[in-house]
């Protein structure tokens, strides 16, 4: 019987570190300590530990397959992203299998770990709003290139395509203050996604550029970021007497809610309360006022997923190791679609 291979949570285990500890330790990252990374790499070394074992093997007889896991498939940016995919994969002679995580992260553990069993060659990867523990990935990481896109975690030392959320999200706060409003809400997301912190610090960022306070009592979270949950947050500000006279919310589908409740209690918009959501959603275009919004290049976020991955994929078949993708980050540029729901001054 041949004897099994250590695994990063092998290591992990002996030496009671989180696995992403371990991975990043043995890959050098400088968040890490020097006396963490000698401790580690002197046990893999002792252990005989080898990563990808399974990808050395499969290096010479590729699938052409890309696995791709997506929260929503529903969303029109979704779409979007979805298609620079498919365009690029057929350019460079991949198919995709996708596979829809609906924000579930036991079922994100589930695809993933199908998908490496299958054989793919690699994985495009946007992590669900509930994705706090990313030692699955970390796992992944050990077998098969991975690229995070969208929603990403920095605890991943891979490459991540992203949009520019924290310059997009200053950009629509600046767009609010100069329409002359001056208590802004911000209807946040969780705390632990990646979007919501940056877009949270672009919301800080704008306010304190024009000396304006930032209140706490002006920065509401929520869970799921739906269209219900911003009405229920507008609902509960209205009832509760916070003032307020715009609204900048982490998405589209809550910056719609927060028009619904607005017009339930028969606010005029942007005359009382200004608007701007963020995605630039097709429902944008069809909710009245039409919604104020930050546009994302979500099909360019695909296209640039598929040829980074598919780059690391050549660059392993040049080479005797297995190589993890360039830890790096690639930030695309968004822009302010300025619509009815915040133009006042023309």
């Amino acid at each position: 019987m041949s004897k099994r291979s250590i695994t990063l949570k092998d290591l992990s285990n002996s030496l009671n570190l989180s696995i992403s500890t371990v991975s990043r330790a043995l890959k050098d990252h400088p968040d890490i300590s020097t006396e963490t990374k000698d401790k580690v790499q002197r046990l893999a070394k002792e252990l005989n530990y080898v990563p990808n074992s399974l990808a050395q093997n499969l290096r010479n007889s590729s699938t052409k397959t890309i696995g791709v896991v997506i929260p929503n498939l529903q969303l029109d940016f979704s779409s979007k992203v979805i298609n620079g995919m498919i365009h690029q994969s057929r350019e460079e002679g991949y198919r995709l299998v996708i596979s829809e995580s609906g924000h579930s992260y036991e079922l994100e553990k589930d695809i993933l770990q199908n998908m490496i069993r299958s054989g793919v060659d690699g994985v495009l990867l946007s992590l669900t709003n509930f994705t706090k523990n990313i030692d699955h990935v970390l796992e992944a990481m050990d077998t098969c290139p991975i690229i995070l896109y969208d929603k990403v975690s920095d605890k991943v030392p891979c490459t991540k395509i992203i949009v520019d959320d924290e310059i997009g999200a200053c950009k629509a706060v600046e767009h609010l203050i100069e329409q002359g409003r001056r208590k802004i809400l911000y209807i946040n997301g969780p705390d632990h996604s990646f979007n919501a912190r940056k877009r949270l610090r672009g919301y800080e960022k704008a306010l304190k550029l024009h000396d304006i306070q930032v209140l706490e009592e002006r920065i509401i979270k929520c869970k799921n970021v739906s269209i219900d949950e911003g009405k229920e947050i507008v609902d509960q500000a209205l009832k509760n007497g916070l003032d307020f006279d715009a609204i900048f919310a982490v998405t589209d589908n809550a910056a719609i809610g927060a028009i619904k409740s607005l017009k339930n209690h028969s606010i005029s918009i942007p005359q009382e309360v200004a608007i701007v959501g963020f995605s630039n959603s097709k429902n944008a275009t069809i909710i009245e006022p039409n919604l104020t919004s930050i546009e994302q290049p979500g099909y360019d976020i695909g296209k640039y997923a598929v040829s980074y991955l598919t780059q690391s994929l050549r660059d392993n078949l040049k080479s005797d190791d297995y190589i993890q993708t360039t830890s790096k980050t690639v930030e695309l540029k968004t822009n302010l679609i300025i619509r009815e729901s915040s133009n006042l001054i023309s």
